[in-house]
């Protein structure tokens, strides 16, 4: 295993609070006629709206529901079939055609 000499030690020692201070020195000192914004309370809990349970449905008639549309495969057709295309921005077929 390598370590370094002492010497390099005792530079790094005496050269750490150089660096610290360097860092930490403001280049700006404040002038005493310069007045700071008085800062502004906002609370964290502006705008909370407590819980409130939902309406839910019975989930013996969610599931005769479902049985009857044809189940959980009516609903995997449903999600391979294509997006249809929404009809604001289809023309209609007899809507007459912009002329250039």
């Amino acid at each position: 295993m390598f370590k370094p000499p002492l010497a390099h030690w005792l530079v790094f020692m005496c050269a750490l609070p150089v660096v610290a201070a360097a860092q930490t020195t403001d280049p700006t000192p404040a002038t005493p006629n310069t007045q700071a914004e008085p800062a502004k309370y906002r609370s964290a809990l502006d705008g909370y709206q407590p819980y409130t349970d939902e309406k839910t449905a019975n989930w013996k008639e969610a599931n005769d529901t479902a049985g009857r549309i044809g189940g959980w495969r009516v609903y995997a057709k449903e999600a391979r079939q294509p997006q249809a295309p929404d009809p604001v921005e289809t023309p209609a077929k007899n809507a007459p055609q912009a002329k250039p």
